[in-house]
C-alpha cells in the first residue's frame, strides 16, 4: 500500500496549545519528518491554521484523532502526496 508523504490540512484550534506546541507534538509521531502550522485567521477564541506534514510514512488517523485531543478539528484535508517521492503540481494553463 503507499504511503503518505505529504498532508495539507485547513484546521481550526484553540488558542491554546500554541502553534510551537502543536508543531512539536506533530513531529513526534512516527513517520513525521517535518511539520510547519501557519495562522491565516484568528478570533477571541479560535485560530484558522493551515497544518503542512511531510514524512515517510505520515499517519492521518493518528494525526486526525491528536488534533481533536487537542481540541481542533479538520475543517479539509486540502492536499494529499502519496507514493515514492513526494512531487509538487506542475503548472498549467488553468493556472
Amino acid at each position: 500500500m503507499g504511503k503518505i508523504r505529504r498532508l495539507v490540512l485547513d484546521t481550526l484550534k484553540p488558542h491554546d496549545p500554541s502553534i510551537v506546541e502543536m508543531a512539536k507534538i506533530i513531529s513526534d509521531i512516527e513517520g513525521v519528518g517535518a511539520v510547519n502550522v501557519s495562522i491565516y485567521e484568528m478570533d477571541r477564541k479560535v485560530e484558522n491554521a493551515k497544518v503542512t506534514i511531510e514524512g515517510d510514512d505520515v499517519p492521518y488517523l493518528q494525526i486526525q484523532t491528536l488534533i481533536e485531543e487537542l481540541g481542533g478539528a479538520i475543517h479539509s484535508v486540502d492536499e494529499v502526496v502519496a507514493g515514492k517521492i513526494i512531487i509538487d503540481d506542475a503548472v498549467t494553463l488553468q493556472d
